[in-house]
């Protein structure tokens, strides 16, 4: 949809006046693109007037010319193989990914090769084409016959799903993230069918398909796992998201291979398939009769996400002047989606940091699984041109219940979108019910559409209001009063519309369909449900059901048949309406070890001498100040008492280090130092505000066994002097506090936002970095006295709580412990 906004006085590019900004950078690019011609043709002058040979002149540039491809195929070469070991999962992934398996030395250790299951399909697979060769000619034909009088004669003559089964490329199974009464698999499904189906209208009209490539993420659902055979009650498997689907077709339809038709027939049968088995539609396999299918159908949704498009920063300009002499900004807008559901923002012009602010909200069905997808576009008359996109698993948002940070933007130079996501949990207590002003849903609406019956395809007040069916003929109308009707039935909750699929040739219709609605006020909104013919476009029945009705009842579930309005005596309609209060979750602070739970510490002597707390360690070491603000979007963050790390360190160090003693580049939240008692610098207490923060990328190397952080950057430091500070950063792998496992960078001189990109190993498995904690500190190189603390800024950061296969590359918040913000 195209955006709204007035245009603006000059287009860009175009001919209208521009600001003395823009003539200034236009003129000093073209003076600069002048002085660099120059440069190069001042050679070729300077040959020609010495006298010498043009060949001198062709052979340098011919030598300059091979050196600087060379040069880029080099750089080309290295970056690859750096982005090969930083992120060797994504690249193997992507460059296995249209194989039919991946090789046997692959392995990752959150999917598992399932070489046996592939076994078991290829022996099944032909008794699997008899099955489906019995299901389309026994039933699917039927339906193509009852769907158009044009197809009454249609017949598959040919049904052949050929020799190849399909491949499952990897497994992935959750057990931590999912109740405890179901298990959920995620298969990566590759199928490169040799099948072969013929169908015919007529002798002069055939069709069929002769080939069919199919690849996705299918997920299946056991549930609810009993104690009694067969032990699962059902299956339950689906797409997340749409499958890659690619037809060959014979017959007549050679003509849908055409560029034109391609995408065309593609996409329509696409849509069939999303209707059966795309999310939110499942397919149902009931294994005991207790299983109610509307419940594995069409389950709650999982909960809701609220997303803040906030704004962007550092876009890549893509409007270019004179011709691409000269380089201007973009046109800025984002796409986001959840599935099939998308919304798109405003456009803000000529802009590189545009502020959207717009907040949109989508139903999640399945968390982890589904993703939300980011796409940054420039708004141009003709193509628009990407500026990066950005996807996240909702499993993550899920769990860290608010989220707000800046995210890099992919597949573009540079860029970043910063976005605030809020889960809302699905609760039944009409109490917690608070009504929206702000435009925002408070409650969700969810209607299972099941089934009607004796629906009449012309109701009396059709009958009545019509006068110019009493002009045709007799036989004409008892023909079509004797016909079935073709029903689909259109919900309809203030100016959302949804339509269900259309039952053929039925006047007891079964649709077994699900719905999902937001819900602004509860009180004044009304459901309404229409029940169409799908031919004349007229109504077979309405229903108006106010949501009011479900705040009062139990579970604020109604399940029952509902007589229709304005059709037939008899005539009724199915369905489940289920209404559930949207609420904000905060994720649930991790609480603080009291006294009586530590254990004691024992007073282990050295030469002699009992280890005391000095004084000064516990006034300047206190506990971090509670009412210091911390981010909600970087949970990971830990921020313990100085006196509470050195007692774990001391109780267990049986003997002290002298090196790491005589350090004065550790903290006392992470090692045993003579530093721990020393005061900050006076400038430091006495500095009220923000401390600054300190983006990193921490990720584990699957391939390469090895931990891996990146330290990116710094900004809004402390200033040690007038001109910035002269800063670097120390690492260490909690609890490894030897000298010989600190890792530091370089010194970043005269800057509050230094800029490092240095990366770091460390030689542990995953199993064990996922319980070890990351202590970084920033610390200035130039004391302002030498017994005074280094420190400008620290940060720890528990592993536990990090996805470490897929990484996180973040700004996380520097404070110094004992010190007030």
């Amino acid at each position: 949809m195209a955006s709204m906004d007035p245009p603006p006085a000059a287009a860009p590019g175009g001919e209208g006046t521009l600001s003395p900004a823009a003539v200034n950078r236009m003129l000093m690019e073209l003076l600069i693109y002048v002085g660099r011609t120059l440069v190069v043709l001042y050679p070729v002058y300077l040959t020609g007037y010495l006298g010498f040979s043009i060949s001198w002149v062709l052979l340098c540039t011919l030598m300059v010319t091979w050196w600087k491809k060379n040069r880029v195929h080099k750089d080309s070469r290295i970056g690859s193989a750096i982005d090969f070991l930083d992120n060797e999962k994504q690249v193997i992934s992507t460059e296995l990914g249209g194989s039919l398996q991946m090789a046997s030395w692959v392995n990752f250790t959150d999917v598992e090769k399932v070489q046996w299951v592939n076994k078991v399909l290829e022996q099944a697979w032909p008794f699997f084409g008899m099955y489906m060769e019995k299901l389309l000619k026994g039933n699917i034909q039927q339906t193509i016959r009852l769907s158009n009088s044009a197809l009454k004669t249609f017949t598959f003559t040919k049904v052949h799903f050929g020799h190849k089964a399909p491949k499952i490329t990897g497994i992935r199974a959750y057990t931590q993230e999912v109740d405890q009464r179901e298990v959920i698999l995620d298969l990566s499904l590759n199928f490169d069918s040799d099948m072969d189906i013929d169908a015919a209208v007529n002798s002069a009209i055939t069709a069929g398909v002769k080939g069919v490539k199919i690849q996705g993420m299918l997920r299946v659902i056991l549930e609810p796992l009993i104690s009694e055979a067969p032990l699962v009650g059902g299956v339950t498997f689906f797409f997340i998201r749409r499958p890659t689907l690619d037809l060959n077709w014979t017959g007549m339809t050679n003509l849908l291979d055409s560029p034109g038709f391609s995408s065309l027939s593609d996409g329509t049968i696409m849509d069939i398939i999303a209707s059966l088995m795309v999310l939110p539609n499942r397919m149902c396999i009931p294994l005991i009769d207790q299983v109610k299918v509307d419940q594995m159908r069409f389950p709650l949704p999982r909960g809701v996400v609220r997303v803040h498009v906030l704004e962007a920063r550092d876009l890549v300009p893509k409007d270019t002047y004179m011709k691409g002499l000269v380089k201007g900004k973009s046109d800025p807008y984002a796409v986001v989606r959840v599935g099939n559901r998308h919304f798109k923002t405003k456009t803000i012009n000529n802009c590189l940091d545009p502020k959207w602010n717009e907040v949109y909200e989508f139903v999640v069905h399945e968390a982890p699984g589904q993703e939300l997808e980011v796409e940054l576009f420039d708004k141009d008359n003709d193509n628009d041109d990407p500026l990066g996109n950005f996807r996240i698993d909702l499993g993550e948002v899920k769990k860290e219940k608010v989220m707000k940070q800046w995210f890099p933007l992919k597949s573009i130079q540079h860029g970043e979108i910063c976005l605030q996501l809020n889960w809302l949990s699905l609760q039944s207590e009409s109490h917690l019910l608070q009504e929206s002003h702000n435009g925002l849903a408070c409650a969700m609406l969810a209607v299972y559409l099941d089934s009607a019956s004796n629906l009449s395809r012309h109701p009396p007040s059709e009958s009545t209001s019509n006068h110019k069916q009493s002009k045709q003929p007799k036989e004409e109308r008892l023909t079509k009063q004797n016909s079935r009707p073709n029903s689909y039935v259109e919900f309809s909750v203030g100016k959302d519309v949804l339509k269900s699929k259309v039952v053929y040739g039925n006047k007891d219709p079964t649709w077994e369909e699900g719905f999902t609605f937001f819900v602004h006020n509860v009180k004044t909104q009304v459901l309404y449900v229409k029940v169409k013919d799908h031919d004349k476009k007229v109504e077979l029945g309405t229903l108006a059901l106010p949501l009011s009705r479900l705040l009062h009842i139990s579970d604020m579930v109604l399940d029952q048949r509902f007589l229709l309005e304005r059709s037939g005596a008899n005539s009724e309609i199915k369905l489940k309406a289920t209404l559930r209060i949207l609420t904000m979750e905060e994720k649930p602070k991790p609480t603080a070890a009291t006294p009586q739970s530590k254990p004691p510490i024992p007073q282990a002597k050295v030469g002699g001498v009992s280890p005391n707390i000095p004084a000064a360690a516990s006034s300047s070491s206190g506990p971090v100040d509670r009412g210091t603000k911390t981010d909600p979007s970087s949970p990971q963050l830990s921020h313990p008492s100085a006196s509470d790390s050195w007692r774990s360190s001391t109780t267990n160090m049986r003997r002290y280090d002298s090196r790491s003693l005589l350090s004065e580049n550790s903290l006392a939240s992470s090692r045993f130092d003579l530093l721990d008692g020393a005061s900050y610098p006076e400038a430091i207490r006495n500095h009220q505000g923000s401390f600054g923060d300190i983006k990193l990328t921490i990720r584990y190397a699957g391939l390469r066994k090895k931990l891996l952080v990146v330290v990116e950057a710094c900004r809004d430091l402390f200033p040690c002097s007038e001109n910035g500070t002269d800063s670097y950063v120390r690492l260490y792998l909690l609890p490894d506090q030897a000298f010989t496992h600190r890792k530091k960078t370089h010194v970043q001189k005269k800057t509050v936002s230094p800029v490092f990109n240095e990366k770091f190993e460390y030689d542990v498995t995953i199993t064990e970095a996922s319980k070890r904690k990351l202590d970084v500190a920033v610390k200035n190189n130039k004391m302002f006295h030498r017994k005074e603390r280094k420190d400008i800024g620290t940060v720890i950061i528990d592993l536990s709580l990090v996805d470490l296969e897929n990484g996180i590359s973040e700004w996380f918040e520097l404070t110094l412990p004992g010190l007030k913000k």
